[in-house]
């Protein structure tokens, strides 16, 4: 009872500094989780976390000799663990490193800028689909990608359905690179990307899509690829290939992606801090008076 007392007293003598502190802690976890967030770390998190429960309760039952066992693999699991996560860690320092103040402080992208961008992207991809020029496109979302961008040619153009295609014309220069669309604008060409080395894709996929899905993850991109094969339009999204995609569906596949991250403005980090800082404000006026 005394505990639950001494907690109320801590609630009630926190300053609006104290609550700022709390809610900007909550953010930086918040973001971190999605970054290291796969099938491998979940497990290996489980794993941690029953041997945690399991060290406990052998201290609880006075359990010596198996105590000291699991502190010390704990102890050894730490270096352990960055081994193991070596992959997810690079990945999510590579995306803290490229990712936008504004995108932290929730100032994105209007949903209405997005839907000419879309629409051009969608229909050079149907022509070229048709025609069977191969296309490998990334939209950029927080991350930067400043590296492959450097290796590309800078553009800096609109987005336009006309220059998407001329990029990619086969005897161009710039046709077997992948093309970087930022800040809504085509901000370079020609560029290198990574290759993926999963077992899951089929034997079938060339370089372009594994360019493709290597893009998207060691990145938050979302990737377009049209077969110079086959004419087939596939999204690369979070290591994920979705092939055989409709015009149509790649439209509303780029806008659930897209616009996924966009926060309303009243529900911004900034708005939420303002408003919870007026509200202590006000808080501490009334207990002035």
């Amino acid at each position: 009872m005394n505990g639950l007392q001494n907690f109320f007293h801590q609630i009630a003598g926190m300053q609006w500094s104290d609550y700022l502190d709390i809610l900007l802690v909550a953010y930086v976890i918040y973001s971190l989780l999605p970054l290291i967030r796969t099938p491998n770390t979940m497990r290996i998190a489980r794993a941690v976390l029953a041997v945690l429960v399991i060290a406990w309760l052998t201290g609880e039952m006075n359990l010596h000799t198996v105590n000291y066992i699991l502190n010390q693999v704990l102890a050894v699991g730490v270096l352990a663990v960055i081994i193991l996560f070596q992959p997810e860690l690079r990945r999510m320092l590579d995306r803290l490193g490229n990712v936008r103040l504004r995108s932290i402080l929730g100032l994105t992208r209007a949903s209405q800028e997005l839907d000419p961008i879309i629409s051009q992207t969608v229909a050079a991809c149907e022509v070229m689909s048709r025609e069977k020029v191969g296309a490998l496109i990334v939209f950029t979302r927080e991350a930067r990608l400043e590296e492959y961008f450097k290796t590309g040619t800078q553009i800096d153009g609109q987005v336009s359905e006309q220059l998407i295609r001329n990029i990619f014309f086969v005897k161009a220069p710039l046709h077997d690179g992948a093309m970087i669309i930022r800040d809504g604008r085509i901000a370079a060409a020609g560029c290198v990307l990574p290759l993926s080395d999963s077992n899951r894709l089929s034997a079938d996929l060339g370089t372009r899509h594994r360019a493709g899905v290597g893009m998207s993850e060691v990145s938050d991109a979302v990737v377009v690829i049209v077969s110079e094969e086959t004419g087939t339009i596939s999204v690369a999204v979070g290591g994920m290939l979705k092939r055989h995609l409709a015009p149509q569906t790649l439209a509303r596949l780029l806008h659930n992606e897209l616009r996924a991250g966009e926060i309303p403005e009243d529900q911004t980090l900034l708005a939420r801090a303002r408003r919870l800082i007026l509200n202590v404000a006000k808080e501490d006026k009334k207990n002035e008076k």
